[in-house]
């Protein structure tokens, strides 16, 4: 409509509209770096099950241990985790991430030239050390930009690394093994680490020279955009009590049940990742080229349900639900895939619900240690649950590699895990945290788009 003095006043229509475009123009800036360095993460986290296929046998090694040795990385995760990020909270996230990216990548590298089982088990614990803190920095980050009824589906934009990691990376990986083993007198196992190492260091020049580190430092916004941001991340401060004090990283139950929950589900998530390729390859006479598009299959999947289930929690302002049932569903078709007799199709049809229900609810356990903790408790509180959560990647492989070794049968292995997810999962009914209100669907942020909107017309 028209004002007094004939200039146009946007209709509450176009004032969502410039809402919503703030917060995509946000996003825009920021999440595809993260998403790409999760996406390198999990790459040279889990490219190891490509290389397995050729490199048990340079190396000398059986099943259990390589499954040590994959589980050595998260030792060394765990053990750097929490420091990494109260560092991150101190020196700010710009030269931290860079720094974690480049060093995470040049070890990766480093990789392809190991010729004992002992190097490639000190190799995968210094990847650990090397990668510890990216994942809840990248969290807190996202937590200084990112309004909490908008951070389920930001937070499942960002874990698009995960699943992308083997839709992208498993086809690419199988490549690598089919086309390039004996190139230049190198095994193709070796290039695959040798190759995918490289992407990481990249991302770590880009995070050095164009990631921002605040809010103040968001040239690309108007003064008025920045204002309006603040606000809204300043009403998430108000809304509940949120403590600031370090030492609730680690005396607040809470944050050890994000952890319990967020370690069940990657007992699901780290059998799939790491040993999906040697169960198809197992069933499946082809050659590493096909195996990696079918294993991509259930990462795809993932993908979706992410997507689908991150914005469906925002626009209800929902999260307990949109987690539990999640991980139930995913749970009982991890347990189905570890029944024997299956064929190829019926296991990736398994290997895909598993991998959606599980991964899906992901982001919206993420959203909840923001609703209860700020500024270094949060920072350290993010990385307490995620280094405890990450012990189970420890479990994961190392059990399965054991379980291969003794028993040639991942099945009972497989219902263990499916049954700590469930019953892990439901501790998210006993977490007292605030509900997010629906996105755009609140009087204090309706009021801020109309503070917006008058200055954006000035």
């Amino acid at each position: 409509m028209s004002s007094g003095s004939g200039r146009i006043i946007p209709s509450h229509e176009s004032d969502t509209d410039t809402v919503a475009n703030l917060h995509r123009s946000v996003c825009l800036r920021i999440v595809p770096f993260l998403t790409l360095g999760f996406l390198a993460a999990y790459i040279d986290r889990v490219n190891v099950g490509f290389a397995k296929l050729q490199m048990l046998h340079d190396l000398n090694m059986d099943d259990a241990a390589f499954g040590l040795g994959a589980g050595l990385f998260f030792l060394g995760y765990v053990l750097c985790e929490v420091p990494s990020n109260i560092i991150l909270e101190r020196v700010g996230p710009r030269p931290w991430l860079a720094r974690i990216l480049v060093t995470w990548g040049l070890i990766s590298t480093l990789s392809g030239l190991v010729h004992t089982p002992w190097l490639f088990h000190l190799s995968r614990f210094a990847l650990g050390v090397s990668e510890a803190g990216f994942m809840p920095g990248a969290l807190y980050y996202l937590g200084q930009w990112v309004p909490a009824a908008r951070r389920a589906r930001v937070i499942a934009l960002f874990m698009l690394g995960i699943p992308l990691a083997s839709v992208l990376g498993s086809p690419v990986s199988g490549w690598i093994l089919a086309h390039l083993s004996g190139t230049g007198g190198i095994a193709g196992w070796r290039w695959l680490f040798l190759i995918e190492g490289l992407p990481p260091v990249l991302l770590g020049v880009w995070a050095w020279f164009f990631l921002p580190d605040r809010l103040s430092d968001a040239t690309w916004l108007s003064p008025a955009q920045r204002e309006h941001l603040a606000r809204e991340l300043a009403a998430d401060g108000s809304a509940g009590h949120r403590n600031a004090e370090l030492s609730a990283a680690f005396t607040d139950i809470r944050v050890w049940m994000i952890g319990i929950m967020d370690g069940a589900i990657l007992l699901g998530l780290y059998t799939v990742a790491f040993w999906f390729p040697t169960f198809l390859h197992a069933r499946i006479a082809t050659g590493y080229g096909m195996l990696g598009l079918i294993v991509a299959i259930p990462h795809i999947a993932a993908a979706i349900s992410m997507i689908v289930l991150g914005r469906s929690s925002d626009r209800r302002g929902e999260r307990r639900w949109h987690l539990f049932l999640p991980v139930v569903v995913g749970a009982l078709a991890l347990g189905l895939c570890g029944l024997p007799g299956h064929g190829v199709v019926w296991l990736v049809v398994f290997g895909a619900i598993a991998n959606a229900g599980l991964l899906g609810a992901l982001p919206t356990l993420w959203t909840i240690p923001s609703t209860f903790l700020q500024g270094r408790a949060a920072a350290a509180g993010l990385a307490v649950a995620c280094s405890f959560a990450n012990v189970a990647g420890f479990f994961a492989t190392s059990l399965m590699g054991a379980a291969l070794t003794r028993f040639h049968d991942a099945g009972p292995v497989m219902w263990l895990f499916a049954a700590v997810a469930v019953v892990s999962s439901g501790l998210v009914f006993m977490i007292r945290a605030p509900q997010p209100n629906p996105a755009d669907a609140t009087p204090a942020r309706n009021a801020e788009r109309e503070r917006l909107r008058e200055q954006m017309v000035q």
